[in-house]
């Protein structure tokens, strides 16, 4: 028999959960993924992590929810600059909304650093840290490799074309320091950055840029220093940091995290509705740019997400075809790869807009090189201050191993059949008919791309010369220099996108293309099927996403060379 007394705590449980005040939680220590991924083994292994989305929609949400008190997020270094930089626009306009938005880490930066998870904590209203803790404010660094020097001890040439000066990535393995450009192009960078970060932590925490500076020039600061200058409110661990909240937001308040809060009170939003509903297709590219499909390279350090240019080509037919969708937001975070699929994805944008179909590109920490091929073409680029972009060049080249064979006794026996036969061989050095052929190559890709990049920006191609050359720049910078449209983050993006199109305010956006399970499994009917823009896993794969990290050529002329997300 049924206790009645249980099913009067059920059913006040169950309206308990649809009344009490709510304190959201989010806890960015494993970081935020842009987008759920579309391979079913990355989409099963992110099931658990923040989805960026999720997280924007659910703040966006809480803004005008009366029960929603208070908003925690456990800070980590997991979230690179341009994602810090949107995380705390969507917290200031929590605050603004009168909601307190509260910040806590246990160490910002133990040993390493901590001045990206500490300018991402100063959004908040209030910011904790754990007495045994650090402030690892210490300023903006970046280091460089050069292996000329190496490479010649092993016996191993590198050979490497590039347009132009500003293209850095052959230096890596040429060079055994900077060159001037090189030093220039890089000394703007962290400038750049350097400022952004300052004048952030000035603004939020009552201070001066310079006194900010002055902090940072001592840094990293214990917890009670950093107490003692105003750079945190208060010290305390996490049991103290929750009594707090609890204390302002009601006995009653209940916890939630702000994933599963936007889902649970988005589940309606998702349903089907009666009739057409118009919406804007939210397509998302990341890491290094290959022809065919893309998907993940396997569970190796470098064989993350790629973006294949029939991937993302199918997921924008598809958005064209559907006329439900009246605008296109394409999400792009990447350093770029090969040029022919760069120019694949570009030409797919192109036709979107002819179709009658608004594209606005929304960068995320990276979107560089090929990563700015594929946005160039769009009606507007939206990019954060701390974006790294441009790279507008080219360079192709191998390494030659001759000497490093015959150090280790290896003997090498070749034919071939045709003069260039043994072009791209590692164990041969260009001829002087095969430096043509790549120069040729080189100067066709840089016109091509300065030319396209021209129209798109609405620039003369004297001024994009000015800027390309492979130069990088921030996204303040390239705002400054035309090459990047506005400032924000996929939020702006995304609203810019219903105004172009003429949707109201809060029209949907959708992931696209969406398929289900079923579809997922079953091969496309053709290659306009929305299925054949489904992602792919190879398993263990090559140690091509290897090279890609390294900044190795393999990965294709259009690449930004190292590793680039800023924390």
């Amino acid at each position: 028999m049924v206790d009645p007394g249980t099913i009067v705590n059920v059913i006040k449980q169950a309206r308990d959960r649809r009344t009490a005040p709510l304190i959201l939680e989010l806890d960015l220590s494993d970081g935020i993924v842009e987008t759920a991924p579309s391979d079913p083994v990355s989409a099963l292994m992110s099931m658990r992590r923040n989805h960026l989305r999720d997280v924007l929609d659910g703040l966006r949400r809480a803004r005008g929810d009366a029960r929603v008190r208070a908003l925690v997020v456990k800070i980590g270094g997991g979230v690179g600059l341009a994602m810090a930089q949107e995380l705390r626009e969507a917290v200031q306009a929590v605050r603004e909304a009168g909601k307190l938005t509260v910040a806590w880490a246990e160490t910002f930066g133990e040993s390493g650093h901590g001045t990206v998870p500490y300018y991402l904590a100063t959004a908040f209203e209030r910011v904790y840290l754990q007495p045994s803790g650090d402030v690892g404010l210490t300023g903006v660094a970046l280091e460089e490799p050069f292996l000329a020097g190496a490479l010649e001890k092993a016996g191993i040439q590198p050979r490497f074309a590039k347009r132009h000066e500003y293209k850095t990535m052959a230096n890596t393995f040429m060079e055994k320091a900077y060159t001037p450009e090189h030093e220039e192009s890089s000394q703007r960078l962290v400038t750049s950055l350097g400022e952004q970060v300052t004048a952030g932590i000035a603004a939020a925490r009552g201070l001066t840029a310079e006194r900010v500076r002055e902090l940072m020039d001592r840094g990293p600061l214990l917890a009670s220093e950093a107490l003692e200058h105003g750079l945190v409110d208060r010290l305390g661990y996490r049991d103290e940091v929750y009594g707090d909240l609890r204390a302002e937001a009601g006995p009653d308040a209940q916890l939630r995290y702000v994933s599963r809060y936007n889902r649970t009170h988005g589940l309606a939003r998702r349903l089907p509705q009666p009739g057409r509903q118009d919406a804007v297709a939210l397509i998302s590219g990341h890491g290094p740019i290959r022809l065919g499909r893309g998907g993940r390279g396997g569970p190796l350090p470098g064989q993350g997400h790629s973006m294949g240019s029939d991937t993302i080509g199918a997921a924008l037919r598809a958005a064209v075809r559907d006329d439900r969708i009246k605008a296109i937001v394409f999400r792009v975070d990447s350093p770029g790869g090969s040029a022919v699929a760069s120019d694949a994805i570009w030409r797919e944008v192109v036709l979107a807009r002819k179709a009658g179909k608004p594209v606005i590109v929304s960068m995320g920490n990276v979107a560089a090189s090929g990563g700015y091929y594929v946005a160039m073409a769009a009606d507007t680029i939206v990019a954060q201050p701390g974006t790294i972009t441009g790279s507008i060049g080219v360079v192709v080249g191998k390494a030659v191993v001759n000497g490093l064979l015959e150090r280790a006794g290896i003997g090498l026996g070749t034919v071939a059949e045709g003069a260039h036969a043994r072009m791209f061989s590692a164990t041969k050095d260009f001829s002087e008919s095969e430096w043509e052929r790549i120069n040729a190559s080189l100067d066709r890709i840089y016109e091509d791309f300065t030319a396209k990049a021209a129209e798109g920006r609405g620039l003369s191609r004297e001024r994009v010369h000015e800027l390309a050359r492979g130069r990088v720049w921030t996204g303040a910078d390239a705002k400054a220099n035309g090459l990047v449209d506005e400032l924000g983050g996929l939020g702006l993006a995304v609203d810019l996108a219903r105004k172009r199109a003429g949707l109201p305010a809060d029209a949907p956006v959708r992931p696209f293309p969406h398929a289900s399970p079923l579809e997922r499994l079953r091969p496309p009917e053709s290659s306009e099927d929305r299925t054949a823009a489904r992602a792919r896993f190879d398993a263990w794969g090559s140690l091509g996403g290897v090279a890609a990290r390294l900044g190795l050529p393999a990965a294709g002329p259009l690449t930004l060379p190292g590793t680039w997300d800023v924390r």
